[in-house]
């Protein structure tokens, strides 16, 4: 048997590896996806003051702390029984937008892009960051920073941080917009427009005209068929910060709607020895292994798994994209909704659309009069012991749950994080590409490499947020060594230590 080990995986966030088992032929016999790091959130958290954990959680993470932040605070405005005014729920979805549009920008131009941009099979040195600059230029470059500097901006004025943002209480939003914020706001989500825009002509020009590319996108390689969750507003629509639970099956119908606060009902989650990382799946359909189909209880909740579960888009532009983006590849409407899309790089289209979507509901949040009301907060009077919140994370369906005693100190924490519910697909779209590249001794080189690399990237995955429970036992190792550093004995877990 031969043994091909991926470690680290590269260009996401936190630490994975991919080891890949071959045959006497040469043919895939198995793959694992491994996640050898823990946090233990759940956990330390507990004991602590409920009402401190919109700063605690935000630390899971440095790249998503708006998601936990916003998770953290709906469970909160649960748990203390209380409702936030409208104004409070319209800037925490302003500032919401304002991340999107930062966290997405990322991952295509600097995580997900240089696969397209530079080419999956440039040299590593190139498929970075500085080689998609030299690729597109000084001027798109800028264009890109000053994206994320503006939209940080943005977080700073309303979050009151750039990074761990604080503004976030239970009840609603510790501050107002006032009307010189909410004109400077305006002025960039115009900007972002224009940039959504430009994003979609260079994925346009660079990968739906490269036939290479559109072969690679609408191969068997990167296609798996499962059930989809999302969140969705009234009208089945996307939406990133309130709504309905939305999973449709592999065909297009809806398996089941539900509200967040009911998702233990709905999800449970798998355990396996080699990983630290759970696998969610779909409690009425049951896990049956790594495989996928509508008998499979494996779902994905993605950017494109969020266009899958959706009827539409609520913003003029995204809905055009929306469309275009069907219909270029073969959609047809079922019961006046287009049946889902499984080729799973596909995503990558799915997030700039996003994007823009993003884009101009961030305007018109901005644009809205209620937006600077003074009603920003109701303080809560009361525990009620409990609470679940729930929004979309760019990765996928972000849900925090938490339970106090009476005096709000917690009694139990679970999180499952957008990157936790892809696990699974994760798993099964690395374990098909290799299967697919690589067959019968087929030379591997760092380009083959890299394209199994790309079916866990497009889902953008963030391994920080995501492995915060123990399953199994950490593996620990102690070196004593003497002053020259040479190891004088070594421990396993196993053994006392004297």
């Amino acid at each position: 048997m031969k043994r091909i080990s991926i470690d680290p995986i590269t260009r996401l966030e936190g630490h994975g590896k991919i080891e890949i088992f071959l045959d006497d032929s040469g043919d895939v016999m198995n793959t694992y996806f491994q996640v050898p790091e823990l946090r233990g959130f759940e956990q330390f958290c507990v004991g602590r003051l409920a009402e401190d954990m919109p700063v605690i959680t935000n630390r899971i993470c440095g790249v998503c702390p708006e998601a936990h932040h916003l998770a953290s605070v709906k469970a909160l405005d649960e748990l203390f029984g209380v409702e936030p005014p409208a104004a409070a729920k319209k800037i925490r979805e302003l500032l919401y937008m304002a991340f999107f549009i930062t966290d997405h920008t990322t991952h295509f131009y600097a995580l997900g892009g240089p696969d397209f941009i530079v080419g999956p099979d440039a040299p590593p040195t190139e498929r970075n960051i500085l080689g998609v600059i030299k690729k597109v230029g000084l001027d798109a470059a800028k264009k890109v920073i000053g994206c994320r500097a503006r939209n940080h901006h943005v977080i700073e004025i309303l979050g009151g941080r750039g990074v761990h943002l604080a503004a976030g209480v239970p009840g609603g939003w510790s501050k107002a917009v006032s009307e010189n914020e909410r004109s400077e706001i305006e002025a960039i989500a115009r900007e972002n427009i224009e940039f959504a825009h430009f994003s979609l002509k260079a994925f346009d020009d660079i990968v739906l005209k490269n036939p290479k590319y559109m072969d690679m996108i609408t191969s068997d390689i990167y296609v798996h068929k499962t059930y989809y969750m999302g969140l969705v507003d009234s009208q089945n629509r996307v939406n990133f910060y309130d709504g309905m639970i939305r999973v449709v099956d592999p065909e297009g119908n809806e398996f089941i709607k539900y509200h967040p606060k009911d998702y233990v009902n709905h999800i449970a989650e798998h355990v396996e020895e080699w990983s630290y990382l759970k696998y969610p799946f779909l409690k009425h359909v049951g896990w049956k292994g790594f495989v996928d189909g509508i008998d499979s209880g494996i779902y994905a909740a993605s950017p494109l798994s969020r266009l899958n579960v959706s009827d539409s888009m609520s913003t003029p532009g995204a809905q055009e994209q929306f469309e275009r983006m069907y219909e270029t590849l073969g959609s047809k409407k079922q019961n006046g909704r287009y049946q889902p899309i499984h080729h799973r790089l596909v995503t990558h289209w799915a997030r700039l659309i996003e994007l823009l979507y993003a884009a101009e509901h961030m305007l018109e949040l901005a644009t809205d009069p209620e937006i600077t009301s003074p009603a920003v907060r109701v303080i809560p009077d009361k525990i009620v012991g409990k609470g679940i919140g729930c929004v979309e994370a760019p990765r996928g369906t972000l849900t925090h749950h938490y339970e106090s005693d009476d005096r709000g100190v917690l009694t139990m924490v679970n999180m499952i994080v957008g990157t936790t519910n892809n696990y699974a697909p994760m798993t099964l779209s690395i374990k098909r590409a290799a299967e697919k590249l690589i067959t019968k001794g087929k030379i591997i080189d760092q380009g083959l490499l890299n394209k199994i690399e790309m079916a866990f990237r497009l889902y953008d995955p963030c391994l920080s947020c995501a492995t915060h429970s123990l399953p199994g036992q950490m593996p620990l190792i102690v070196n004593i060594r003497n002053g020259e550093g040479e190891i004088l004995r070594r421990f396993s877990r196993d053994e006392k230590i004297t």
